[in-house]
């Protein structure tokens, strides 16, 4: 393994996490709270032992993510077997634009089912339990990982390498927008307009609310981006839109 690589992917990983899950607990934790309160989708807020909890296990979670990019990228006997490039020539540039929605739609379809997986009664304790110990999340429990469930999340990192051309673009700027949609869903707060659960394209796609329901009721909503498989599988919560609603009435 490259321990330099290893090292980079940690600084990257780790910033990023600490910028934007930082970022958004000072904005609405603290600088608007008083004046959105109303607002939150769940009227309590965690308690210290909670975010001490979160922020321990993002950062353990850090560390493993960090592992996986390293032991193949940074292993030129793995590497070579991957279908990742450097040279932006290598593909066309359709390509290069076309790769970002459909790393979405894989990485989607990814952590639906690994996620309804790890819901599993056999293995929810060993694996999940720990991220679903933040039953009202903050910003975070973004990466707030037990260490297997870690080394799953992260197994998306293999499947783009290994299936679909991948360049080092996609991979910072995927992985960026990852991060980010992911203290949106841990934030305890919905940055989507009212009515967005029912547009024609917003009950499509994941929400804040919808990931909070998750949190609290431990079944059901259990996409990352988008709620196709959710709607398709039956798994969407019915009272969804009706939970939706209330908060974005709230004054």
């Amino acid at each position: 393994m490259n321990w330099q690589l290893y090292f980079n992917d940690v600084v990257l990983i780790g910033s990023r996490y600490l910028v934007f899950s930082s970022a958004a607990f000072i904005l609405f934790y603290i600088i608007l709270k008083k004046s959105i309160a109303g607002r939150k989708i769940q009227q309590r807020y965690p308690k210290l032992i909670d975010y001490s909890r979160e922020i321990g296990f993002s950062v353990l979670t850090v560390f493993i993510m960090a592992l996986i990019p390293a032991s193949i990228l940074g292993n030129p006997a793995l590497a070579k077997h991957t279908n990742f490039y450097t040279d932006i020539h290598q593909h066309s540039m359709v390509w290069f634009v076309l790769a970002f929605p459909v790393m979405a739609l894989m990485h989607d379809t990814y952590f639906y089912w690994m996620h309804r997986a790890i819901h599993h009664p056999r293995v929810f304790k060993l694996i999940h339990l720990v991220h679903h110990k933040s039953t009202n999340p903050s910003p975070f429990a973004a990466y707030a990982f037990h260490p297997l469930e870690a080394i799953l999340e992260a197994g998306i990192f293999v499947v783009f390498v290994f299936t679909i051309p991948v360049h080092l673009y996609h991979l910072l700027f995927f992985f960026l927008f990852m991060i980010v949609y992911n203290v949106y869903g841990h934030l305890g707060w919905e940055l989507y307009p009212k009515g967005f659960s029912r547009h024609w394209l917003g009950k499509w796609i994941n929400t804040s609310v919808n990931h909070n329901m998750h949190h609290q009721y431990f079944k059901g909503n259990y996409g990352l981006y988008f709620l196709f498989w959710d709607r398709l599988m039956g798994t969407i919560r019915p009272d969804y839109d009706q939970r939706f609603d209330e908060v974005k009435n709230t004054r």
